[in-house]
């Protein structure tokens, strides 16, 4: 597989002899001598360039800008795993058409990624604050009942007895309703 821009041996030696082929002074330089030393006229000046003008041959810098143009090859229809490791497939024209397609969907990949991963951590958080919210739950109902287990009338009764220097004595009577006439 050649390289963009590399001259095989076989280019080369047709482009030499293309060279050779060329001219080196298409009359440039002789005529212009020739010229200064009055060999021609105005007139015959036009009439032998006329004459003497073959069909305009490319120069070597020509013949090279040809030949090393990096012209695109078409998009093929058979792929090869070398073509697109090689990084061939990125130099069609298909896809150089399709790169702002390309740029959007790797925006929206990254946008993708970026939102899932703060949904995660957020996820994260929330079941951090439920683990502490149900611990705290825990420990509200403990304490709850354990309240409840302190002001029950019978081991209120228990904790009297127990200090025999409270002046604070159970009732031996049931209260009984006051009316009071309005």
């Amino acid at each position: 597989m050649r390289k963009k821009g590399n001259i095989n041996n076989e280019e080369m030696a047709s482009m030499e002899e293309e060279m050779d082929m060329v001219p080196q002074n298409p009359g440039g330089e002789d005529m212009i001598e020739e010229a200064e030393e009055g060999a021609y006229a105005g007139d015959d000046l036009e009439d032998d360039t006329e004459e003497d003008v073959e069909p305009a041959r490319p120069t070597l810098k020509e013949v090279i800008e040809d030949n090393a143009r990096e012209d695109e090859k078409p998009f093929s229809s058979s792929m090869a795993l070398r073509t697109i490791l090689g990084g061939d497939i990125l130099d069609t024209q298909a896809i150089r058409k399709q790169v702002w397609l390309i740029l959007l969907i790797t925006f929206f990949s990254i946008l993708y990624i970026s939102n899932r991963y703060s949904c995660q951590q957020q996820l994260i958080k929330i079941n951090q604050l439920n683990k502490t919210l149900e611990a705290s739950r825990y420990k509200t109902l403990s304490l709850s009942s354990e309240l409840t287990e302190r002001c029950r009338e019978s081991h209120v009764l228990q904790i009297l007895r127990a200090n025999n220097d409270s002046v604070i004595q159970p009732a031996d009577q049931p209260p009984y309703i006051i009316v009071i006439p309005n």
